[in-house]
């Protein structure tokens, strides 16, 4: 609540009112053993300018870093308008919306988001969200297993190429039902998935294949042979996208071959670019959309559009195959966090930024990406790693310790990348980088100065030396 608006004589008339002498009488059930008693420690309360200008000195003092780390969360811009909506009253507060006659402002909300998503991923239907992009896969998963009427296995083949995040969440999530994951590995001259290597699983027993795009190094894989190689071998294609590339990039639901085969059967992702800021982490929130026929193996839920008895349009939940509502060994899912303030925030953003905005963006990240990637390996010791097409994102190797190298850009006020050290042993000192939307040209040319004058000193000493700069 950013502001109390009551007094102490609006207090003293509540309490008169209720009639009780004190707020502490509000409480006296609790025993005064479970009281934590004088928090002598807590300072004395300050006034709203005090507090303000603490917590901006505070802020100051962690310096205000430039940021070009990606990895699977990106630093957009967030037009104003999409969290002064999303944080009204009616949406801040609102809880799940079973009652429709209750609800019909956010269960209209949740219908417009599962409709952008599936012309944004041009797919059949849409769920209205999940946990984040990582269990969202693993929901994609298990989901693949129960539908697969094709399969009598339960492995998933999962390109190394994927987040690592993404790979750990899903075994985490779904190795004790007895799925097995078996990784298929990535050319070494091009960070895509190795098709040859592919090939060797032809023929064999698999319920999907994972399809990321594009992939965690920024590649973009080759999505119609992977989507085909699926097809053809009895596998449903689970692509896992950035939605803001899918403004700019084919949409999985056309991925592969023309024919009725055509396309993912399963599509899902990370929604934090579509107006969810980085926030340390979260939270963000995960979408999952499906063809038709695999509508009633979907977890969470799906809001629908109908006409009342008057003729006037009202929204409803239609399915809801979740274990608050069905037998839980016939649920689809059993994790039922549902971002739906995240959701609102997306609906919001995509709304307000329209196909051509999303599109605008996406097109000024791969030219930003794109300079950066030109820019830094200008610079003596830095190399460019895989030789395709990118978005994003991409991966320089550095003639010096990686760790070192972050560590001195931070000190700097440059986050400079994420690590692969420890993902990726076999790419050496590697570095994953990312220009959004919102770095600037100087700010780029600013880290490609701060990491030359970083390889100058570290190739002249041979030894890890903080630089200095004016």
């Amino acid at each position: 609540m950013p502001f109390i608006p009551h007094t102490e004589e609006d207090v003293r008339r509540m309490l008169e009112v209720i009639g009780v002498a004190t707020i502490d009488d509000l409480f006296d059930e609790i025993p005064d053993d479970l009281k934590a008693g004088v928090l002598e420690h807590v300072p004395a309360g300050m006034s709203e300018m005090e507090v303000s200008t603490l917590m901006h000195a505070k802020a100051r003092e962690d310096g205000q870093p430039l940021c070009f780390i990606g990895a699977g969360a990106y630093d957009h811009h967030i037009p104003a308008a999409v969290w002064q909506i999303a944080t009204r009253g009616e949406f801040y507060s609102a809880y799940t919306p079973y009652q429709a006659e209750a609800s019909q402002g956010t269960l209209q909300l949740l219908y417009e988001f599962q409709s952008m998503m599936t012309a944004l991923l041009n797919m059949d239907v849409s769920n209205a969200s999940l946990y984040d992009g990582a269990s969202g896969l693993a929901e994609a998963v298990l989901m693949a297993v129960r539908a697969n009427r094709k399969s009598k296995s339960r492995r998933i083949l999962l390109p190394r190429t994927l987040h690592p995040a993404y790979r750990k969440t899903v075994q985490t999530i779904v190795h004790n039902q007895g799925i097995e994951l078996v990784e298929v590995p990535f050319d070494h001259s091009t960070g895509k998935t190795d098709i040859a290597a592919l090939q060797a699983y032809h023929g064999e027993d698999f319920a999907a294949l994972v399809v990321p795009q594009p992939n965690f190094f920024g590649a973009l894989e080759d999505v119609d042979a992977l989507t085909d190689f699926a097809h053809a071998n009895g596998m449903l294609a689970i692509a896992v996208v950035n939605p803001l590339a899918m403004a700019v990039l084919k949409p999985p639901g056309e991925w592969g071959s023309s024919g009725e085969s055509m396309g993912a059967d399963i599509a899902c992702g990370e929604g934090q670019p579509l107006g969810a800021p980085l926030s340390s982490g979260g939270p963000y929130f995960g979408f999952l959309c499906a063809k038709q026929a695999l509508v009633r193996q979907m977890p969470g839920r799906i809001i629908g559009r109908t006409l009342d008895l008057e003729g006037n349009a009202g929204f409803a939940l239609t399915l809801q195959a979740r274990e608050q509502h069905i037998r839980r060994s016939k649920a689809t899912s059993n994790i039922c966090t549902n971002q739906g303030l995240l959701v609102t925030a997306a609906t919001i953003h995509m709304a307000l930024m329209g196909g051509e905005g999303l599109a605008r963006v996406a097109a000024t990240c791969h030219a930003n990406t794109a300079r950066l990637v030109d820019r830094l390996t200008a610079i003596d010791g830095v190399e460019r790693v895989f030789k395709s097409p990118l978005f994003h994102e991409g991966v320089i190797r550095l003639a010096a310790p990686a760790a070192d190298v972050l560590r001195s850009l931070a000190a700097h006020n440059v986050l400079g990348g994420y690590s692969l050290a420890e993902d990726y042993p076999e790419l050496g000192d590697a570095l994953l980088v990312c220009a959004t939307e919102l770095r600037t040209e100087s700010e780029m040319e600013d880290y490609a100065i701060k990491l030359a004058r970083i390889m100058v000193e570290r190739a002249q000493a041979k030894c890890p030396v903080e630089p200095k700069f004016n």
